[in-house]
């Protein structure tokens, strides 16, 4: 068995959902929720078919970020696994819906912050082991920067 560490090299503005489905229609479904709940917004999906013709479906509103997420999906290249690209818009607008989702099995991974895939390798299958996702902590917050980020979330809606 062999590893490999994919970088999912990205503009600072993209948002990055990575996931793992069963099923051919996962695009569809996944576009139709990305449609609904990320109205104004730029997005694409890229799905690896495990059976059959074993092609990277995808679904989009965006050529760029089409061929953004058909390139990483061939670098990760694990049977059922999905990359979702989303520009002016945020993955917690979608999740929710993406998790309820019938054949979507998990989400690795969610967000804008700089991202890498550890894949395993045995012969033509490939598999997602996990995601490095951001950086390692730098301290505990202080009780400002909890007021700060309490105040933020205020001020995006999250909180009352």
């Amino acid at each position: 068995m062999e590893f490999e560490v994919v970088p999912i090299n990205k503009e600072e503005n993209i948002n990055i959902i990575l996931g793992q489905s069963h099923f051919i229609k996962t695009v569809e479904d996944i576009y139709t929720a990305l449609k609904v709940h990320l109205p104004g917004s730029n997005f694409s999906v890229s799905f690896c078919e495990a059976s059959g013709d074993r092609k990277i479906r995808y679904e989009g509103n965006d050529n760029e970020l089409i061929k953004f997420t058909n390139e990483i999906a061939r670098s990760i290249g694990a049977g059922h696994s999905f990359v979702i690209a989303i520009k002016n818009g945020y993955p917690i607008s979608v999740l929710t819906e993406l998790k309820m989702l019938p054949e979507v099995c998990r989400i690795y991974a969610a967000g804008g912050n700089p991202m890498k895939v550890i894949v395993a390798e045995e012969g033509d299958q490939r598999a997602v082991l996990g995601v490095f996702d951001g950086f390692t902590p730098l301290g505990i917050e202080t009780g400002d920067e909890i007021a700060k980020r309490r105040e933020f979330l205020v001020k995006i809606g999250y909180k009352l």
